[in-house]
């Protein structure tokens, strides 16, 4: 089982590069307020 540090880093430090280079969390806020 993940770690809830991983998860975290994963979350809102990795950057995607399907995501626009953005992390999940500022991906879905983005998606959010467009």
């Amino acid at each position: 089982m993940p770690s809830a540090k991983y998860i975290d880093d994963y979350n809102h430090v990795c950057i995607r590069t399907k995501l626009k280079g953005l992390s999940p969390v500022q991906y879905r806020t983005q998606s959010a307020t467009a």
